[in-house]
């Protein structure tokens, strides 16, 4: 069932187009990961959902209803910012219960529903704390439990786990799915960590410039990019991109013959080859020399020079001098194709 519809949206600041006619559809209980780089316009969209901001053309719908012409407050939105915007003279409990309170819920409800919020959230010792006294993890917990209790149509998180460290900010990526999972409620979440889009999403709606470049699922996005631009975005190490050609017949720099792969005689194109689709062994098919090693606990990310060309491959579980001469293979079924002047994927 569709949740939220946005209707060609677009918004402009002054002569800068910030989002430019966006169309997008949720389903009930998605949850949408809204990535790109810094100044692509996702925050910009959350804001105009919620209402913060005025579009300057389209529609927004949730649940078949009309709401950009409506305030904030008529919304039954919830958004949880960066930087939590909690109340530092208040309690966890008065924090919690001050949506329903502004809302002139009666003061048992508001006990009722935050008691049954902390509980949710593992806050129910940390009722009487003031936002000082707690962590950065659990001041996140806060703010999505002032956004919970209300239970909103649907939730906007605004890249809410950028302020903490590595590891709370992994566990509470499962957090928030888990929430968002039990209670069903459709939520866009913002970020520019192609890790928590990863992890998170049920679908990646991928911006840049203001404009939608890919919609799927996190598998889509990784497995087959329409662009460069998404092959690169996403995937640690980076996606290898080597310019290429057909020559009689065989895709050049690797002599494969193009049978494989369906491309016409003389193309000028850009290969693309993920880290991990590269393995080293005595018997592989070309030679390349290691000009770097790196060690990231798991794995080394090793460095090859093959005939002027950089390629990373991941997934190596033993160091590489540097110089040393190597022989590698590519997984040829792998390799993804773009149009060197569109940067548009091909086949």
């Amino acid at each position: 069932m569709k949740s939220l519809y946005l209707n060609k949206i677009s918004k402009s600041f002054g002569k800068t187009e910030v989002l430019k006619n966006i169309t997008l559809e949720l389903q009930q209980d998605e949850l949408l990961v809204v990535l790109g780089p810094s100044g692509c316009g996702k925050s910009t969209m959350l804001r105009l959902i919620a209402g913060l901001e005025d579009l300057s053309s389209g529609g927004i719908f949730l649940h078949d209803n009309r709401i950009d012409e409506l305030e904030p407050k008529d919304r039954n939105v919830a958004m949880v910012f960066q930087n939590y915007s909690l109340y530092p003279h208040m309690t966890v409990e008065k924090n919690l219960g001050f949506p329903l309170k502004i809302a002139k819920e009666k003061k048992e409800i508001i006990k009722e529903k935050v008691a049954a919020t902390a509980e949710t959230l593992g806050l129910t010792d940390k009722l009487s704390s003031k936002p000082s006294e707690l962590s950065g993890g659990q001041r996140q917990r806060v703010a999505l439990g002032r956004a919970i209790i209300r239970k909103p149509d649907i939730f906007l998180l605004d890249e809410p786990l950028s302020n903490l460290d590595a590891d709370l900010r992994q566990r509470m990526r499962t957090e928030i799915v888990r929430i968002q999972k039990d209670l069903q409620t459709t939520t866009i979440h913002v970020t520019h960590d192609q890790a928590e889009a990863l992890s998170m999403a049920d679908r990646i709606l991928l911006l840049n410039e203001g404009e939608i470049i890919q919609l799927g699922t996190p598998e889509e996005l990784y497995k087959k990019p329409n662009s460069l631009f998404a092959a690169t975005f996403i995937g640690f190490p980076k996606m290898n991109i080597i310019n290429a050609k057909i020559e009689n017949n065989y895709l050049m720099p690797f002599g494969i013959p193009i049978e494989s792969f369906y491309i016409e005689e003389g193309s000028d194109l850009q290969v693309g080859i993920r880290p991990e689709d590269i393995s080293l062994h005595h018997d592989g098919q070309y030679q390349a020399k290691v000009t770097a090693s790196e060690y990231f606990g798991e794995q080394y990310i090793i460095t090859l020079d093959y005939n002027n060309i950089e390629l990373k491959v991941s997934g190596c579980q033993h160091h590489k001098n540097i110089s040393e001469a190597v022989a590698f293979s590519v997984n040829k079924s792998s390799m993804h194709f773009f149009n060197k002047q569109t940067g548009m994927r091909i086949g």
